[in-house]
């Protein structure tokens, strides 16, 4: 794809080969509806294939990062095989791809990160995010299994004590408590994220690259060694939306209440 194909991704050129990449449906915090998870999955293959980038930052526009799933996208999956079997593929699509790259990527984590938004901001390889942004996995508060990434990435990132609480839980850290706990690179001020995720970037994009992609290359043999757990966790996650708990999830994260989940009864 080239850039211009691109509907809910708007791209920015900064010096020393830097791309900006905003996600951009600001009037849903940036939910991603299946045009752009699917976007998310295509977007690395573009950044590899461009001569012009070296490094790309990804960013959220307005004041989210991305707001996880569109609810529209997870009632379509409920039940359907055939739209599961898709996101499927997408979803694995979107974590191998960006360890695949490797141009270094930089996330500014300027809000709220759950769902597919939060798989591109800790699978980065820098990961900067605001003192007030907070994130979550989600699945499990929405009856799924957290197949997306956290598999994969957050017993590396935080140990697997802090990634069983917030994995099995649901809850909710802010981005001091991310920092603290090792799950992102870097917190700061509000104002400072995107300026210093650009900064990094910058660095980066004037350093010695066949090292940097080459160093990045070697380090992400720890998450290839993990695929088989990454791919066990997806599959799980699909059967998942084939259980009744998945449509009472969506309805109580519509309906703004605790959920009452069939399973637990």
């Amino acid at each position: 794809m080239d850039y211009a194909d691109y509907r809910h991704l708007v791209f920015e050129r900064k010096p020393s080969g830097v791309l900006l990449i905003t996600i951009n449906r600001p009037e849903v915090l940036n939910a991603t509806n299946a045009r752009l998870h699917w976007e998310l999955t295509q977007v690395w293959l573009t950044v590899d294939a461009d001569p012009e980038t070296r490094v790309a930052v990804v960013t959220g526009a307005g004041k989210a990062f991305s707001a996880g799933g569109d609810l529209d996208l997870v009632e379509e999956m409920a039940g359907n095989a055939d739209a599961a079997a898709r996101t499927m593929r997408e979803a694995s699509d979107l974590v191998y791809n960006i360890l695949n790259l490797d141009k270094p990527v930089v996330s500014a984590i300027n809000g709220v990160a759950v769902g597919a938004g939060l798989v591109v901001a800790l699978l980065a390889d820098v990961s900067i995010i605001s003192e007030t942004a907070r994130l979550t996995d989600g699945h499990t508060r929405l009856g799924v299994v957290a197949g997306d990434h956290a598999a994969i990435v957050w017993p590396l990132l935080c140990g697997m004590a802090k990634a069983k609480y917030y994995l099995l839980t649901s809850e909710f850290l802010d981005g001091r408590e991310a920092e603290r706990i090792g799950l992102v690179s870097l917190c700061v001020a509000p104002a400072d994220v995107l300026p210093r995720a650009l900064d990094v970037a910058d660095r980066l994009g004037r350093g010695s690259q066949p090292s940097i992609r080459w160093t990045k290359r070697a380090l992400n043999n720890w998450l290839r060694q993990a695929g088989p757990i990454f791919d066990q966790s997806l599959a799980l996650e699909m059967l998942t939306f084939m259980h009744g708990d998945v449509r009472e999830g969506a309805r109580a994260i519509r309906e703004k209440r605790a959920p009452a989940f069939p399973s637990a009864r």
